[in-house]
């Protein structure tokens, strides 16, 4: 079987996320960038899957601007076999939008015919949790959403999902689109051996219009602010004054 993972260039999520003076959007210049965490779990996922026997190839792909090269080496280091790199923006500035990247994943599943698409369930940036869902619906394929734990089992894939009352186990029919959750696995770091060799896997370059699809933007980003200062707490004597304080204030 062969595994598909889309992963997305984000900012490093050490790093403190500035926005523009002028609230057009966040600040990049000169800002660490990295594989979003979600997608390299994605990642992690499919190496096990190849190292149980399950999985014979491993296939990245990287949709957005030319520097996601780097993002799609560091899979390749991590142990996927092959990537391909989507140009969709020229702008590093310029996010594109879930429906465009799960109609891009789509004309290159027709291409790759995998059995599975492992992706993260949403990407740090933009926190949009959409085009897992959206690709599913778009291929016409079973989909499990917010993965804690995987199986394969025959044609069918046994997912645990995180909900909001605990955990739930469906089956779904392969092939199938899971988008994977953070208490799913601990990622590798890839070693310097594997670096160097990712350097001679091949990556294959190519643009959203030799799949076809426009990459116009439909939403408008009006301004951008940083969140409100959290204001200084309050010192109380003893629960009757907090009770008081709280009354006070509305809240019970």
């Amino acid at each position: 079987m062969k595994v598909l993972v889309p992963v997305k260039r984000v900012i490093d999520y050490n790093v403190k996320v500035r926005v523009k003076a002028d609230g057009s959007g966040v600040d990049l210049a000169n800002v660490k960038m990295s594989m979003n965490p979600f997608d390299e779990i994605a990642v992690e996922q499919a190496i096990r899957m190849k190292e149980a026997g399950q999985v014979e190839e491993i296939v990245a792909v990287s949709i957005g601007v030319k520097q996601a090269q780097e993002t799609l080496r560091t899979a390749l280091a991590m142990g996927a076999d092959r990537a391909i790199l989507v140009i969709a923006a020229d702008d590093v500035h310029q996010d594109i939008e879930p429906l465009t990247v799960a109609k891009i994943l789509k004309a290159v599943v027709e291409e790759e015919q995998p059995g599975l698409v492992l992706c993260g369930k949403q990407a740090i940036d933009n926190d949009m949790n959409a085009t897992g869902q959206m690709l599913s619906a778009l291929l016409g394929w079973s989909q499990a959403t917010f993965a804690s734990k995987v199986e394969i089992v025959g044609d069918k894939a046994r997912v645990t999902r995180e909900v909001d009352g605990g955990l739930q186990t469906i089956e779904v029919n392969m092939p199938t689109v899971i988008s994977v959750d953070l208490r799913l696995n601990e990622p590798r770091y890839a070693s310097l051996p594997n670096i160097m060799k990712a350097k001679k896997k091949p990556m294959d370059e190519k643009t959203a219009a030799d799949y076809g699809v426009d990459t116009a933007l439909h939403l408008e980003v009006i301004s951008t602010r940083e969140p409100e200062a959290r204001a200084a707490g309050e010192m109380v004597a003893d629960v009757d004054a907090l009770v008081a304080k709280l009354k006070e204030k509305g809240v019970v």
